[in-house]
């Protein structure tokens, strides 16, 4: 239902009290009051036709998500404005509604079609739409350079740990397959030096079943400190050395390392000398280099171990053969975060982690979320400066999931924690930040997933919160409308 337009209450509005008389007899001529009940007023994806503004009423702005209608906004405010925004900018980009505007209330609008709403931008006001062209389009290719910019920065971060955390494994992998070549030689030439003496076959099952019960040992090694292994090596070294074992005090080590002690030593030689050996010392030698073969087969399996562990956690982060939205456990999230980052994050940094393992797996898209613990992960660990405490903690928070990443630096100061979300912000030195990784960090997680991310901060007790919706929290969404209320939270 129309009503009569008066340029009285037009001028009552803050989008319209600088205009002056003329401007508002233009606005009546060309625009109406439109009445109307509770219920939709304009659907997303039509074409834009017109620009609402709000006289009286609650409206409800909601976004198509999945096959739900999702809210993004609702307010009471007098001139608050949504629908054809961008008409003036005309078809440099799409003029459709970027979402559906719903009456809460029965609501009455000043309604102004888009066509002359372009024409009072661009006759009105030609050097704010300059300006406005300029913001719009120089923001958005700003934020896409940088954030493409920020993206690279970390992919690089995450490849040179990635890369030092794989190149120790490999190393290992190398030094180790280089001695077991070694290891099998002196194998062989054992074999051969026992061939050729008088050594029998019951001699040589002796030593099989001998090298049996010593690969188990190597399964399950004694822990030893550092000098209870210096102790263990003198005593076997000099065991070895009183009965002429060839190279006794390089084989003492090894049988340390594979929890050989020498009651079990003494053990062998007696099962050698009953099965008819005249000389103990060329059956320890090969036990010996048996013993070594074993270990750094073992080491190899450790390493490659190591090395299918990180790819694995690399595939997780990354999760580039994966489905971009699916339902997740959060855990594996963080941890594959962690190992990405563990060179970054260094030994001087204690990392606890306060799982709740019996939260349930959310929708979600894993790869995003991955790049909101990147980033919280990361400012934690540079505001500690190397040295302090990382605390990463999950659990419900009623109908959401939430994750607290929690550092104890010198905190965010009190004046700058309401801006710390804003695109560009930042507090570290120039050139160390884009100032761009909290602002996509909170896109992700509210606009991306319908959550919430907010920061409580002290000296020593930093903790971002981030909570998540444990129901489908739905695909990407653009930006709410510039005439809404401020999205950022407090």
């Amino acid at each position: 239902m129309t009503s009569p337009c008066s340029a009285v209450e037009l001028s009552t509005l803050f989008l319209f009290e600088k205009l002056t008389s003329e401007q508002l007899d233009w606005l009546c001529r060309e625009g109406r009051i439109v009445s109307t009940d509770a219920g939709q007023v304009y659907t997303e994806g039509e074409p834009a036709t017109c620009l609402y503004v709000l006289l009286d009423g609650t409206i409800a702005l909601r976004r198509r998500v999945g096959g739900d209608d999702i809210e993004v906004n609702r307010t009471d405010l007098r001139g608050a404005y949504a629908g054809a925004f961008f008409a003036y900018l005309g078809d440099r980009v799409p003029q459709v509604y970027n979402n559906s505007m719903f009456a809460v209330t029965p609501c009455r609008f000043f309604v102004l079609d888009a066509a002359r709403f372009a024409q009072l931008m661009t006759e009105w006001f030609p050097m704010a739409v300059h300006l406005l062209e300029g913001l719009f389009f120089g923001t958005r290719n700003t934020q896409e350079a940088i954030g493409q910019r920020e993206r690279l920065l970390a992919l690089g971060s995450l490849s040179a740990g990635l890369t030092h955390e794989l190149n120790n494994p490999a190393a290992a992998a190398m030094r180790a397959t280089a001695a077991l070549r070694d290891s099998a030689a002196g194998l062989r030439a054992g074999l051969a030096e026992m061939a050729a003496g008088p050594s029998d076959g019951a001699v040589l099952a002796v030593l099989l079943r001998l090298q049996g019960e010593a690969a188990q040992r190597v399964g399950q090694p004694p822990e030893l400190s550092p000098l209870e292994a210096s102790d263990r090596e003198d005593e076997i070294g000099d065991w070895l050395q009183a009965r002429s074992v060839p190279d006794g005090w390089d084989l003492a080590p090894v049988f340390v390392q594979a929890g050989l002690d020498i009651e079990w030593l003494e053990h062998a030689a007696a099962a050698i000398g009953e099965a008819g050996g005249e000389s103990i010392a060329a059956p320890l030698r090969w036990l010996g280099d048996s013993v070594e073969s074993e270990l750094l087969r073992t080491e190899i399996t450790d390493s490659v171990s190591r090395i299918s562990a990180l790819v694995g956690a690399a595939r997780q982060y990354s999760q580039l053969d994966r489905a971009p939205y699916q339902v997740t456990d959060v855990h594996e999230l963080l941890d594959s975060t962690l190992v990405m980052l563990g060179d970054k994050i260094g030994q001087g940094i204690t990392v606890i982690k306060n799982y709740d393992r019996t939260l349930p797996r959310i929708p979600c898209y894993p790869a995003e979320l991955n790049q909101v613990w990147t980033n919280l992960i990361d400012n934690a660990v540079a505001a500690m400066a190397g040295s302090g405490t990382l605390t990463i903690t999950t659990g419900a928070d009623g109908e959401m999931l939430l994750v607290e990443i929690g550092d104890t630096g010198p905190g965010i100061p009190a004046q700058v924690q309401d801006r710390i979300f804003e695109p560009f912000f930042t507090t570290k030195p120039v050139g160390q930040g884009t100032g761009l990784g909290l602002d996509i960090s909170w896109r992700i997680v509210v606009t991306r997933h319908h959550g919430d991310i907010r920061v409580q901060s002290a000296p020593g007790d930093t903790r971002f919160e981030v909570r998540l919706p444990l129901a489908a929290a739905g695909q990407a969404q653009e930006p709410a409308d510039p005439g809404a209320p401020p999205r950022r939270p407090p």
